[in-house]
Formats: C-alpha cells, structure tokens, sequence
C-alpha cells in the first residue's frame, strides 16, 4: 500500500509532494475511516437470520420485518446491508417459459 510510504514528520518533503511522486489523491492522505455504527451492526444481524429463513424475500419484505424492531427504516438502508452482505433474493429469472427449440411441438389434435 502506497499510503504507508508517506512519511508524514519529514520537513523537507511537504505532503503534496510526497503524494505527487506515489501518484496518490491528496484527499486520500486525510481520510480516516468511519467504523460502522451499532445501529448498522444490529441490523445486518437481525437481516442475517430473516433472510437464511427465507431467502425469497426482498429488502421490501426484510424492511417491513424489521420496522417493528428498529422503527422508521428506509429500505435503500436495508438494500445496501443487504449488498455489502452479499446476499438478494432468490426470484426467477427472465425467459424460464421459453420453449426449447429441440424439443418437438405437438399439434392439439382435439381442436375441431
């Protein structure tokens, strides 16, 4: 990691350069990483066991779940929680009625 090359104390080189020569943003050298709050954890716990006992449902259905529990709840907040997991919902996907073309089509010989 490049980050860990910046030497931070050393007065001959401002910061701008040392970043300049390591090809890093400036705004990176000051960012520090906000841990997830305990509100966040709590419902990624609670949508971890929702969803292994049904897998089916959404961030819709997971939200109105979970809406009792933790009050108001915007569903792009449980849909985020739900992609940095890793997990959606299992659903069908597209074109499953689509006839396979190797397979013969009968007529309906009972049609009058």
């Amino acid at each position: 990691m490049r980050q860990a090359l910046i030497d931070r104390d050393a007065p001959e080189l401002p910061l701008t350069t040392q970043a300049d020569l390591l090809t890093l943003s400036r705004s990176s050298l000051y960012y520090h990483p906000v841990p997830p709050s305990a509100r966040e954890v709590a419902i990624k716990h609670r949508i971890d066991p929702v969803y292994t006992a049904t897998p089916f449902y959404g961030s819709r259905k997971i939200q109105i779940i979970l809406q009792p529990e933790f009050g108001t709840l915007a569903r792009n907040t449980v849909r985020r929680s739900m992609q940095e997991m890793g997990i959606m919902a299992i659903y069908p996907g597209p074109n499953l009625s689509r006839r396979h073309h190797a397979h013969p089509v009968y007529p309906y010989l009972l049609r009058a």
